[in-house]
């Protein structure tokens, strides 16, 4: 009867740690912090300038044309992006969206006129 007693009391404890957040299993407050990735689909390369709402700024340079940058982690909240053109000048253009935890967003460059920036969350 001890070892069934002890078996219940280990559940139970393994049960309430898993429920705290702290497990495998992200809380509910927090979550995985948002990521993204940039696709450049416009002629040529591409620079950006990823400013978050918490004021950190994330450089990302030379998206070659017809590729995609690695992911990068972003704090939850408004996310803004400029970006300059490659033999475009000192035109940049602008997009925003709201980084939302556990998701994931690409930045797509389109090469519209002028350019314009689209954000996917699949």
């Amino acid at each position: 009867m001890k070892y069934l007693s002890l078996i219940a009391a280990v559940f139970l404890l393994l049960s309430i740690s898993g429920c705290a957040g702290g497990g495998f299993i992200p809380s509910k407050q927090g979550g995985i912090p948002p990521t993204f990735r940039v696709q450049n689909t416009c002629n040529s390369d591409a620079s950006l300038q990823v400013k978050t709402s918490g004021g950190n700024t994330i450089n990302i340079n030379n998206v070659a044309p017809g590729t995609i940058s690695a992911y990068q982690n972003v704090e939850p909240g408004i996310v803004e992006v400029t970006v300059m053109l490659q033999g475009q000048g000192n035109n940049p253009y602008t997009g925003t969206f709201v980084a939302v935890n556990n998701q994931t967003f690409t930045v797509v460059l389109k090469p519209t006129t002028p350019p314009s920036i689209t954000v996917v969350s699949p």
